[in-house]
């Protein structure tokens, strides 16, 4: 059976139209996307063989998305260099929109901000990425400087590469960010290590070290331990 042989009210651009896009499947969505079939297979026959490209760890999420590379979506029969070209310019366009649009002068309260703020970003990246989040003497935010990528598990840094941004703009606090590709935010022995290193050196610097935020699939701890405000 064909797309235009279904329903119109099970067609997924009718439906779409009709119910909304909350109402369609992840593979009616992706067959939107993919656009054309084959003579063998429909789009959304096409999306469906997408999907199963998953791993088992990513069961529930279409996360796996961002990490399948333009030869990889050609390996299915029926998905051509320009539709696999698309799929990921989708992928990098859903991970564009979760950033915030201005984080100028942003009023950074705690480390849930930090969390709402980088969340998106950094939940689905699959190397470890350090930042940090320059602030003012009122907590806003003045700059986010991408200091180092890693692997999967590690990233190496030294104080060094943490401060010299924050020495140049002449700023008064700092926060560092950083993701767990794992999923897992909970701070690992290195984790706690390099961030007392870094403790030490701001304060003979006298730049106050606010807090290590460490960020996970869809949770965050922060190295600290601080809850609430921070003063």
């Amino acid at each position: 059976m064909t797309i235009k042989q279904l329903p119109e009210s099970e067609r997924p651009y009718e439906k779409l139209q009709i119910y909304g896009a909350n109402k369609l499947s992840n593979a009616e969505l992706l067959s939107i996307i993919i656009k054309n079939g084959t003579k063998e297979h429909t789009s959304i026959d096409l999306a469906n063989k997408i999907l199963k490209l998953k791993k088992q760890s990513c069961e529930n999420s279409l996360r796996f998305m961002q990490d399948i590379s333009v030869e990889e979506y050609m390996s299915i029969k029926g998905i051509g260099k320009v539709k696999a070209i698309g799929l990921k310019a989708v992928c990098e366009l859903a991970k564009r929109m979760s950033k915030p649009v201005d984080i100028t002068n942003l009023k950074i309260k705690c480390s849930q901000d930090i969390a709402d703020m980088l969340m998106e970003e950094l939940r689905y990246e699959r190397r470890e990425i350090v930042k940090i989040v320059i602030l003012n003497v009122k907590n806003n935010v003045l700059k986010i400087e991408d200091i180092a990528i890693g692997g999967t598990d590690f990233v190496n840094i030294s104080p060094k590469d943490v401060l010299t941004e924050v020495v140049k703009m002449n700023a008064p606090k700092m926060i560092m960010v950083h993701n767990h590709p794992s999923g897992d935010p909970s701070p690992s022995k290195a984790d706690i290590e390099i961030t007392n290193r870094i403790y030490e050196c701001s304060n003979i610097m006298q730049i106050k070290f606010l807090d290590h935020i460490i960020i996970g699939d869809g949770k965050y701890e922060s190295v600290f331990s601080k809850k609430g405000s921070w003063n």
